[in-house]
C-alpha cells in the first residue's frame, strides 16, 4: 500500500483534497472539493441552500460523524495531518477547531460558567487563570463591556445577540486555532450583526476563520477569500474583492447579482 503523503501546506492552515460526502438518503452533498484555506484570514463559503457549505464546515471538525453520512472520501489536511483519518483524535480536533451555529445555544448556567465549563471538561485546572480566560474571551467576542458586571447572572437572561457572542466567546475560551461559523448572525439585528462582524476582523489576526454567511452582502463585507458552492460543487474560489466584483464563472456572477438563489 502506498503511503499517503500530506501536501506542502506553506501558508495554508487547511488543505482539502478530492473531498466527497454522501448521505444515507442518496444525497451527494459534496463532490470532489479541492480547496486551500490560508491561516489568519476569513474564508467565506457562500451559495444557495443545499450547496454543501454546511456539510463542508461540519466535515472540518468531524461533526458529520454524528450525521447520516454513508460515505466520505478524500482528505482534509490540518497542519499536515488528515483529520478524516479514523485514528485522528476527534475530541482534540474539536477543541482545536471550534464551531458556532446559527442559533445560539447557551448552557443553563451563569455567563461565567458557560465559559469555564468547557475548560473543566478539558481537564484544565483553575490555577488562577479562569478569570483572565473569561475576560479575554469576552473581550475578543466584543461582549465584555456589556456583561462584565453580570458574569454570575444566568446566560439565558441576556439578549439573543449577546448570547450569540457568548457562544463565540465559549469557543474562544478553549483557545482553538480554527473557528467555524455557520450563519452566526442569521437571527440577529443589524447592530448585533455589526458587532459580530467587527469581532471577526480582529479575531482573524490570530485565528483561521471559515464563515458561512447569511447573505451575499455579508459575504462581500467579510471575505478575505471566498468560495462559491452550487449543487455540491465548488464553482469558483478567489480573493473576496475579486469574486464579488469580477467573478470568472457566469454562475457565480448570476448568483452574486441576484439572478437566482
Amino acid at each position: 500500500m502506498n503511503e499517503i503523503v500530506a501536501p506542502e501546506t506553506n501558508d495554508y492552515k487547511i488543505v482539502i483534497e478530492d473531498l466527497s460526502v454522501a448521505y444515507s438518503d442518496g444525497t451527494e452533498s459534496l463532490r470532489n472539493i479541492n480547496l486551500k484555506i490560508p491561516a489568519n484570514s476569513i474564508t467565506v463559503l457562500f451559495g444557495p441552500a443545499g450547496g454543501g457549505k454546511s456539510t463542508l464546515l461540519r466535515t472540518l471538525n468531524r461533526l458529520n460523524d454524528l450525521a447520516d453520512v454513508i460515505e466520505t472520501s478524500g482528505h482534509v489536511w490540518l497542519d499536515g495531518k488528515d483529520v478524516l483519518d479514523p485514528e485522528h483524535d476527534t475530541i482534540a480536533l474539536r477543541r482545536k477547531v471550534g464551531i458556532v451555529f446559527a442559533r445560539p445555544i447557551v448552557l443553563p448556567m451563569s455567563i461565567r460558567q458557560n465559559l469555564t465549563y468547557g475548560l473543566e471538561l478539558a481537564g484544565k485546572k483553575d490555577n488562577g487563570e479562569y478569570q483572565k480566560i473569561v475576560e479575554d474571551s469576552l473581550i475578543a467576542a466584543a461582549l465584555w463591556e456589556e456583561v462584565r458586571g453580570r458574569l454570575d447572572d444566568p446566560a439565558i437572561s441576556i439578549s439573543g445577540g449577546q448570547q450569540q457572542r457568548l457562544c463565540l466567546a465559549r469557543v474562544l475560551a478553549l483557545q482553538p486555532e480554527v473557528i467555524l461559523l455557520d450563519e452566526p448572525t442569521s437571527g440577529l439585528d443589524p447592530i448585533s450583526t455589526g458587532k459580530v462582524e467587527a469581532s471577526l476582523y480582529e479575531l482573524a489576526k490570530k485565528y483561521t476563520i471559515v464563515l458561512v454567511p447569511h447573505s451575499v452582502q455579508q459575504a462581500a463585507r467579510t471575505a478575505d477569500r471566498a468560495a462559491f458552492f452550487l449543487g455540491g460543487e465548488l464553482i469558483e474560489y478567489a480573493e473576496g474583492k475579486k469574486i464579488f466584483t469580477n467573478p470568472q464563472d457566469q454562475r457565480t456572477e448570476d448568483y452574486v447579482e441576484g439572478r437566482f438563489g
